[in-house]
């Protein structure tokens, strides 16, 4: 089987020939040990956008300012109910190296979001409600053409609504999100809703591209979204999403990286098709085996740990021979070598060196003859 061919049959929930890892490209180092690793089974997988976005009524701007000494990038939203800013901390290498990191894998970090009062809301609102998204096929089409049968082509979408809040206009450090809901329930509410039916054309547009899988990009994690949190504004999303998507044929993807116990009886009821950048101990709270058992209708892709890659190539070696010994006959599974974060030449090959043996289905044997083979 291709790579493509091989994560895809994982994903239809058939049995490949091997277990499916890939590299993300955001994320993937180009070189030597790259080549090498592609060469023994990796797969790349490359996630772009449908759609291009028109603001009608706004004008943005931005200039350079020194805040408390630091070099900021302050970008101001104008329209005509008012103004609002955020200020954008950019590492070198931004705007140079993928998926706007910068060289030590760094994002770009807001330090003070779009709506930081109550009097934000109404332009956010405004600039929401005066967003047009408009299809533009062309990236998912050339990535295609470009990898060929080496991996999948994503289709990527934005935050969900809700988390479109938590994560990028309110934010949730030192626990803003929730005083503001707590403190304006109503503002909240109403831009939750204006966020959710101007997303409506983006859904449609996603079910017409190309890629066979939508992602939703959000990052789902029991602390930051309590389950009452997920069943009241995340699950009705990913229904109001899926209908779109699944009556296109499309499969649908939703970022899942965090600590999902608390959520994962919920998870189980949506009608999410893949949970993506799914995270096993130690950074998650929820292992393999627990994982396959309770989602029986989805596909898991695992995001192999970058707390483990810390630990070096021997430690690398033993998580990946563990989750492998939880994982079955490996049905329904697919590693990722990172979702979040950069991996070194000697984590990739260490992690290439096990799964590129990880034949199916997975018996015990087999994965004891991958570890005597290297020790």
């Amino acid at each position: 089987m291709t790579r493509r061919e091989r994560l895809m049959v994982a994903t239809q929930k058939g049995r490949a020939d091997k277990l499916p890892f890939f590299h993300y490209w955001r994320h993937s180092q180009i070189g030597w040990a790259e080549r090498e690793c592609r060469n023994r089974g990796m797969g790349v997988n490359w996630a772009r956008p449908s759609y291009v976005i028109k603001m009608h009524g706004t004008e943005i701007s931005e200039k350079q300012a020194v805040i408390s000494g630091q070099a900021v990038i302050r970008r101001t939203y104008s329209t005509p109910v008012g103004s609002i800013y955020l200020l954008e901390k950019r590492e070198p290498g931004v705007g140079q190296w993928h998926a706007q990191r910068s060289w030590r894998d760094v994002s770009p970090w807001q330090i003070e979001r779009l709506i930081k009062k109550p009097e934000d809301y109404k332009v956010l609102k405004y600039i929401v409600e005066n967003t047009e998204y408009i299809a533009d096929y062309f990236p998912i089409e050339q990535a295609m053409d470009w990898l060929g049968e080496e991996g999948v082509v994503i289709d990527h979408l934005p935050h969900s609504p809700m988390q479109m809040l938590m994560i990028d206009w309110i934010g949730s450090e030192q626990g803003r999100f929730f005083f503001h809901l707590a403190d304006y329930p109503d503002l909240v509410e109403e831009l939750y809703r204006a966020i959710s039916k101007s997303r409506e054309p983006l859904y449609e547009i996603a079910a017409k591209s190309p890629a066979a899988i939508v992602l939703c990009g959000d990052n789902i994690d029991g602390v930051l979204v309590n389950p009452k949190l997920f069943e009241k504004y995340f699950i009705p999303q990913y229904e109001k999403q899926a209908k779109v998507l699944h009556h296109h044929g499309k499969l649908m993807a939703v970022h899942t990286d965090g600590r999902l116990k608390a959520l994962k009886d919920l998870i189980a009821k949506t009608p999410i098709d893949i949970i993506e950048a799914f995270h096993p101990p130690p950074m998650g709270d929820l292992s393999v085996g627990e994982a396959l058992s309770v989602w029986k209708d989805k596909v898991i892709w695992i995001g192999f740990p970058g707390s483990v890659y810390h630990l070096g190539p021997e430690a690398t070696k033993r998580h990946a021979l563990n989750m492998l010994r939880e994982a079955g006959t490996g049905e329904r599974l697919a590693v990722a070598m990172s979702t979040e974060n950069l991996v070194s030449n000697e984590n990739l090959r260490m992690l290439t060196a096990v799964l590129e043996k990880a034949d199916l289905p997975l018996t015990r044997e087999k994965i004891d003859r991958i570890e005597k083979s290297l020790a």
